[in-house]
């Protein structure tokens, strides 16, 4: 028996601006991730890949169209809901991060937690054993601009990959790291998807979009090819990097 997906876009639709201010950032898009599955998003710059990702996240409404996350639409939730389900479903690696400055590392992976209501020491321990995950365990206590880039990125993913979230949104979650660590970072995902979760990860680097089960191809806003691991591309790979 199939395992209901973790998460549904069902003809999803997103427009910005009115008349001759209106721009289709996305039309017609539906897909859907299971648990233990890695998806790939690829495409070129302004291709829709971001905004497939906000509204897979609940970050941004569809104009047209529904998601789903774990059966639930979010069409019909309420602001406290939808923030409720993002803290306890959803574990998101934004492109600039997000870090809260004024926290520690720790801290700012600890945060989703502790809103969710897990005590201070709980979600501690849950943000250190994260943050050892990434191999970052001894910059616990330091501040974001007490980290380089790559420590920033690999704390915003420890953050994506704490407590029992089923569903990692992930923006070029490698684009600060070197290559050795970015693939330690695509080690971390596969073994996060392998153990449950399903994971939608937008990527423009073909190796690590050789991690995924299936890669998604967006072109002009709509999704215009679908491969899996062992099946060739049909279209010019070249032109969607």
């Amino acid at each position: 028996m199939t395992a209901n997906p973790v998460l549904e876009v069902r003809n999803a639709g997103k427009v910005y601006g009115v008349d001759e201010t209106l721009v289709t950032a996305l039309h017609g898009a539906s897909l859907s991730v299971a648990p233990g599955e890695l998806v790939a998003v690829r495409g070129a710059s302004g291709s829709g890949k971001s905004t497939l990702l906000h509204l897979a996240g609940g970050l941004d409404a569809p104009s047209t169209g529904d998601v789903l996350v774990e059966g639930q639409s979010l069409a019909g939730l309420s602001r406290k809901d939808l923030a409720r389900l993002r803290r306890r479903s959803i574990g998101y690696v934004f492109q600039d991060l997000n870090l809260v400055p004024s926290l520690t590392a720790a801290e700012n992976i600890a945060l989703p937690r502790e809103l969710d209501g897990t005590s201070a020491a709980e979600a501690r321990t849950e943000a250190l054993a994260a943050l050892a995950e990434v191999g970052l365990r001894e910059v616990a206590d330091r501040f974001p601009d007490e980290m380089s880039g790559g420590q920033q990125q690999r704390v915003a993913i420890a953050r994506a990959l704490i407590g029992p979230r089923r569903l990692v949104l992930a923006d070029e979650p490698t684009g600060a790291l070197d290559s050795e660590t970015g693939e330690g970072v695509m080690r971390l995902l596969r073994a996060r998807c392998d153990a449950g979760a399903a994971c939608l990860l937008v990527t423009h680097e073909p190796r690590h979009s050789a991690w995924a089960d299936r890669v998604v191809f967006l072109s002009d806003g709509a999704i215009v090819d679908e491969t899996t691991a062992d099946a060739p591309a049909v279209l010019d790979l070249g032109a969607l990097t």
